[in-house]
């Protein structure tokens, strides 16, 4: 398995709705970051699906380091 690129040292702010699925980068190579846009195929990598339970501001990892992916967890402070 390919190590995920730093996307950026900060979370990603996004809304999102009840009941809804988002697939989340984990590659760190998306161009339509936080969110999957295929380019973790050419690395063997996958996605990670996000299910949001209610309609509220989600904080997904930027830094591809958290140990609660796919939301942050601080862990871009001791990057």
């Amino acid at each position: 398995m390919t190590t995920p690129i730093v996307a950026q040292k900060a979370p990603y702010s996004h809304e999102v709705a009840a009941g809804k699925t988002y697939y989340w980068c984990a590659c760190g190579r998306s161009a339509n970051q936080p969110f999957c846009d295929g380019s973790h195929k050419a690395v063997g990598m996958a996605p990670i699906a996000y299910k949001a339970e209610k309609d509220a501001t989600a904080w997904f990892c930027g830094c591809k380091q958290s140990k609660n992916a796919p939301l942050c967890d601080g862990s871009h402070r001791s990057l």
